[in-house]
C-alpha cells in the first residue's frame, strides 16, 4: 500500500532544518521549509504568495477560492522550531510504530502537514462550496511572532484554526506571558570590608522571597475553568564578578503566565509593588524593574459558533474532541487581536522543546480529516 501523502510530507518537513535564528544564532531559519511548503501549495492547485518578513525568513500563503462568494476560513501554523543542542539526529525523522520522532514533529510540523493535507484534499475533491480557504505558514512564532504580525497586516478571515498541538482537543483559549527584568544595586568593595560593601546578590534574595510569596498567592487564587491559575517563575539570574568582592549589581529575569482579562503589564506592576515594600523596609535597599516583552492571553468569545462547529467536524472524522485551554502562548492571540476569531486544534504527541520529540501519526490524519470537514461546514 502506498504511504499516505500527508505523512510523507510530514517526514519531509521534519527533515528540513528550520531552527529559529533568533533563538540559535547562525541557524538557517525557515527559508528551506518555506520553499517546500510553497511547492506543496502550488502542486495542490492553490494560489501562492511568498512574503519575506525578515531577511531569509518568508511567510507562505496559499489560497483556495470557493465556487461562489462566501466566508473565509484560515488555517495557520508556524514553520520555525526551537534549537537542537544535545539532539543526536534532530532532522532525521524516525518512525516507531504510530509515532514519528524528530525536531518539530509535534511543534508544529504535524499540524502544518495536517492543514496542508486538508487543503490538498479540498482542492482535489471539488473545492469549496463557496468562500475561500487561506493556508498560512508563518515564521518566528517561537520568538516574537514576526510572521503572524505580518500576516494580519495583509490577510483577514472570518475564522481561523491554529494547528498547534492540542491532543486533538478544541482549545478555545490560551495563557499569555510577560517577561520582566529586575536589578538590585549594591556597592562594590573588597570582601574583607563589610562596612564598605553592599551585596546586590543577597538583596536579590529578598526579591526572590517576595516573588515566591506572590506565586503562592497566584496559584491559590481564582483560576480560569480551562486555563487554571496564573503563575510566575524566576528564569535567569546573574551577578558578581569574583569571589573576594561585594557584587554591585544582580539581575533577574522573570516570566509571568497570565490569564484573559489580566493587564499586559501585570508582572511589572507586581514587581514594582514588591520593590516598593522592600524599600520601605530598608532605606538602603535599591532596585528597579523594567518590562522586556509581553503578549496577551487569548480566549474566543463564548458565543462564537467556531468551537462547536469544529468539534462536530472532528466527531464526523472519528475524533471525539472536548473543549480545552492551552497553558502555552500561540499566534492565535495575534489573529484574535486582529479580529479573526480563532481556536487551536492539532495532533498529539510529546517532547515539546525537549531532546526527544514525537507526534502521533494517526492524530495527524484525524486532524487533517477534521479540518476538511470543518471547511465544508464553514463555507456551505
Amino acid at each position: 500500500m502506498e504511504p499516505d501523502r500527508t505523512i510523507t510530507l510530514l517526514e519531509e518537513l521534519v527533515a528540513i532544518d528550520s531552527v529559529n535564528p533568533s533563538l540559535a544564532p547562525g541557524s538557517r531559519g525557515e527559508q528551506d521549509v518555506a520553499r517546500r511548503i510553497a511547492l506543496e501549495c502550488f502542486d495542490a492547485g492553490l494560489t501562492v504568495e511568498i512574503t519575506e518578513v525578515a531577511p531569509g525568513r518568508p511567510n507562505v500563503i496559499g489560497v483556495l477560492e470557493g465556487n461562489a462568494p462566501g466566508p473565509t476560513l484560515m488555517f495557520c501554523g508556524h514553520m520555525d522550531t526551537v534549537g537542537v543542542a544535545g539532539m543526536a539526529a534532530p532532522f532525521q525523522p524516525v518512525r516507531r510504530g504510530d509515532l514519528l520522532y524528530g525536531r518539530g514533529a509535534q511543534d508544529m510540523k504535524g499540524g502544518l502537514a495536517a492543514m496542508l493535507g486538508a487543503a490538498r484534499a479540498l482542492a482535489e475533491g471539488g473545492g469549496l462550496p463557496r468562500g475561500r480557504l487561506i493556508v498560512a505558514a508563518v515564521v518566528d512564532e517561537e520568538h516574537i511572532s514576526l510572521g503572524a504580525e505580518a500576516l494580519v497586516e495583509r490577510w483577514h478571515a472570518d475564522a481561523a484554526v491554529v494547528t498547534e498541538p492540542t491532543d486533538l482537543q478544541v482549545a478555545t483559549g490560551h495563557k499569555g506571558f510577560e517577561w520582566v527584568e529586575i536589578e538590585t544595586r549594591g556597592r562594590a568593595a573588597h570582601g574583607s570590608r563589610p562596612r564598605d560593601g553592599r551585596d546586590a546578590i543577597l538583596r536579590m534574595g529578598r526579591v526572590l522571597a517576595g516573588l515566591e510569596s506572590l506565586n503562592r498567592k497566584l496559584q491559590a487564587g481564582p483560576a480560569h475553568p480551562l486555563l487554571g491559575a496564573p503563575s510566575l517563575h524566576a528564569s535567569i539570574i546573574a551577578g558578581g564578578s569574583e569571589l573576594s568582592s561585594y557584587p554591585d549589581r544582580c539581575t533577574l529575569q522573570v516570566e509571568r503566565r497570565t490569564l484573559p482579562g489580566e493587564p499586559l503589564n501585570a508582572a511589572w506592576l507586581e514587581a514594582q509593588d514588591i520593590l516598593a515594600q522592600l524599600e520601605r523596609d530598608d532605606p538602603e535597599f535599591e532596585a528597579a524593574a523594567r518590562p522586556i516583552f509581553s503578549r496577551h492571553a487569548y480566549e474566543i468569545a463564548p458565543s462564537h459558533a467556531l468551537p462547536e462547529m469544529l468539534r462536530t467536524a472532528a466527531l464526523s472524522a472519528g475524533c471525539a474532541s472536548k473543549f480545552a485551554g492551552m497553558t502555552y502562548w500561540s499566534d492565535a492571540a495575534i489573529l484574535g487581536g486582529a479580529g479573526i476569531p480563532s481556536v487551536l486544534f492539532g495532533p498529539g504527541g510529546a517532547g515539546l522543546h525537549s531532546l526527544e520529540e514525537h507526534v502521533r501519526l494517526d492524530d495527524v490524519l484525524l486532524c487533517r480529516d477534521a479540518l476538511v470537514a470543518l471547511a465544508h461546514r464553514f463555507t456551505q
